[in-house]
């Protein structure tokens, strides 16, 4: 089950995601329920010499590897500051990068999202590219040296699933990168799906955090995650549009035959 991205080395392959967790307690919680070691971390969050920084401390004093992400950012020039302010408050290189195109859609903006890349990436950064299902701009990324591409199932927050699982197996197939399915999620079976789709780990925020139970919606989604993932290791069946018998015919007895 281990999963290493970069210089991560995860034995879980849920990534928690903090945005809309009611109390920092709620994301401690949550974090303790589901497993994982990695949580991202909206950057604008973090307010030097104040409360609001409190929340990266909790979870360094929990074990967990802190992703700050650039949440928020519409342009290359704005996620590229606030990488810099991450690396320089907490001290890492990791950084989730994400540059939307608007404040309704909060899709990703292809091409600031390609300049900030390259740009984060000859900088030294550690590079999680939040992007569209689109397999050629995935590949696109996966050339400026990110270290994982993380295609979108459906809108952010949507709770919408996989729209596309067509283009998520293309990506998992074109891209030579561990590649983690990051916003739509709403339920424990979407992130089955992502997982037996190939991906190699799963970002989920809204449904854990917004969930009427954040701690048992983060134990389903766990075990959703490994059984996924043993699923795509073990091999599905083909689909076939007709019946195909378990047992064979041979040896059954004729009972066609005259008296």
């Amino acid at each position: 089950m281990a999963l290493t991205i970069g210089s991560l080395n995860l034995q879980s392959r849920l990534i928690l995601g903090s945005g809309g967790a009611a109390s920092h307690q709620v994301v401690l919680d949550v974090l303790q329920a589901s497993g994982a070691e990695l949580v991202t971390v909206a950057l604008r969050r973090f307010r030097p010499g104040s409360g609001s920084s409190s929340l990266y401390q909790d979870l360094a004093g929990a074990g967990a590897t802190v992703l700050p992400n650039t949440a928020g950012a519409h342009t290359s020039r704005e996620a590229r500051t606030l990488a810099e302010l991450g690396r320089e408050a907490l001290q890492t290189n990791l950084v989730k990068l994400e540059v939307v195109i608007d404040d309704r859609t909060l899709l990703p903006d292809p091409i600031e999202l390609v300049d900030a890349a390259r740009e984060l990436v000859a900088a030294g950064f550690e590079v999680f590219a939040y992007t569209n299902d689109d397999p050629a701009l995935a590949r696109i990324l996966a050339d400026t040296g990110v270290v994982a591409v993380m295609p979108l199932g459906s809108p952010i927050g949507s709770g919408m699933g996989i729209l596309n699982p067509a283009n998520i197996s293309l990506i998992v197939e074109l891209v030579d990168l561990p590649v983690i399915l990051d916003a739509g999620i709403g339920t424990a079976s979407d992130a089955a799906l992502a997982m037996e789709l190939g991906v190699d780990g799963v970002l989920v925020a809204s449904a854990i955090t917004r969930a009427t139970d954040p701690v048992k919606m983060a134990g389903a989604i766990s075990l959703a995650v490994r059984a996924g993932r043993e699923a795509w290791e073990a091999g599905r069946i083909s689909r076939r549009p007709l019946a195909v018998p378990s047992s064979p015919f041979e040896g059954l007895p004729d009972f066609n035959l005259a008296g």
